[in-house]
């Protein structure tokens, strides 16, 4: 052990005149460890809500969209084979979109409707793990009228259940003598499902590729577009233009699921962000008691530095200890903060004890997401500021003169 370290600790552990100095250096290390663990558990709190509400849309979204410009995919099944030929596309499956009136005899609602293929949409979406009741091959059960599957919401809403009937009414109808009449299809519930997030709880509804084109009055087999799974959902951007190439034709184009929500997650990463700068200042605020601790460890060892320097201390040796002193302190804090930020960030995965609103946020409690980098950054982040709170210190102390400090004593 180096005698700079030896003093630094010695300096440090002080408990006799020097007791007020003490305490001031544990209220620097709590200072900074109360910061660093802020930082950790609202750091992990927010990777593991945009994770939570990631997963939660890509749980009844496609990861990418292929639809055609302007119009509707007729070769459809071509266009699977071709997509799923990409390297990293797990699957594909076809869909109809639109937006009908629903309507049974106990309200009316406006719901998104699609068409999906229950042969080929498990292996796309997560909407099969998502049912509460039914299957998502009872769309083709043959029956008196065609299956429809809703949300638990919009099954609640309504006092809808399983075998219940209800009616469609699409906005493609027939023009008479007597005006615009909407053409009006009768579905049976035959599956209830339930992903968390309100808005696709209360407003969409499935039903097979065939009900939707009919209620549609489609002439010929044709789809709205593709939904594909790949292997790696931060690699969408690179997969889109090979799936746009690899399908070819008409003028396709590719929607990845970061387009169709990119604003949402700018707008968490932007928070993450803000809520980060703002953590810091309260290390900052730390590191600024270490500048208090070691100006006022300076003033009252100045008798001491004298005579370490005329003993043969040079400049750098007095400046490190100084320095030294303050490190230990945002070490020992931070080491601190890690302790209990953890503790706290792992008892909230675990035991779930803060919840939430579910009919407001795509869950009902804090989810939290630990990622080693972003605990890393944190650390290195305390340690940085508070090794910069230790310069002035120490520059001050290694530029008194052993003269001057020993005249009055």
């Amino acid at each position: 052990m180096s005698f700079e370290l030896y003093i630094a600790k010695r300096y440090l552990l002080a408990r006799q005149k020097q007791a007020f100095i003490s305490v001031i250096s544990l209220i620097s290390i709590l200072g900074v460890g109360l910061g660093v663990a802020s930082l950790i558990v609202v750091v992990g709190v927010m990777n593991g809500f945009s994770l939570e509400l990631r997963d939660k849309i890509l749980g009844i979204n496609a990861h990418m969209v292929a639809s055609v410009a302007g119009g509707a995919l007729h070769d459809y099944r071509e266009d699977m084979k071709k997509a799923e030929a990409v390297p990293g596309v797990l699957g594909a499956t076809p869909f109809v979109y639109t937006e009908v009136m629903l309507s049974s005899p106990r309200g009316v609602k406006g719901v998104v409707l699609r068409g999906v293929d229950p042969a080929s949409a498990g292996k796309v979406l997560a909407l099969p793990a998502e049912m509460t009741a039914g299957k998502l091959e009872d769309l083709t059960a043959p029956g008196l009228f065609p299956g429809i599957i809703v949300g638990r919401e919009l099954a609640d809403r309504l006092g809808l259940a399983l075998g219940d009937t209800l009616n469609l009414m699409s906005p493609a109808g027939k023009e008479s003598a007597a005006g615009f009449s909407p053409k009006v299809k009768t579905f049976t519930i035959c599956g209830l499902f339930k992903t968390g997030m309100y808005e696709y709880d209360s407003t969409l509804a499935y039903v097979s590729i065939p009900a939707a084109q009919e209620l549609l009055g489609f002439k010929r087999d044709i789809v709205t577009g593709l939904e594909l799974k790949v292997a790696d959902v931060d690699a969408v951007d690179t997969l889109a233009p090979l799936v746009r190439t690899a399908m070819g034709g008409p003028p396709v184009y590719v929607r990845t699921w970061i387009d169709m929500n990119g604003n949402l997650f700018k707008a968490l990463h932007l928070e993450k962000t803000a809520m980060f700068v703002i953590l810091v200042m309260i290390v900052l605020v730390g590191s600024f008691s270490i500048i208090t601790t070691l100006v006022m460890l300076v003033m009252e060892k100045t008798r001491d530095i004298a005579i370490l320097m005329s003993m043969g201390a040079t400049a750098k040796n007095i400046r490190n200890i100084f320095m030294l002193q303050g490190t230990i302190i945002g070490f020992v804090g931070t080491a601190l903060g890690y302790g209990l930020g953890l503790g706290v960030a792992l008892s909230l995965e675990k035991y779930q004890f803060i919840k939430i609103p579910g009919d407001v946020y795509p869950m009902d409690h804090l989810p939290v997401r630990l990622d080693w980098p972003d605990l890393a950054v944190i650390g290195l982040t305390a340690l940085a500021l508070c090794f910069l709170a230790t310069l002035y210190p120490a520059r001050q102390a290694s530029r008194l003169e052993p003269a001057e400090a020993l005249r009055h004593d």
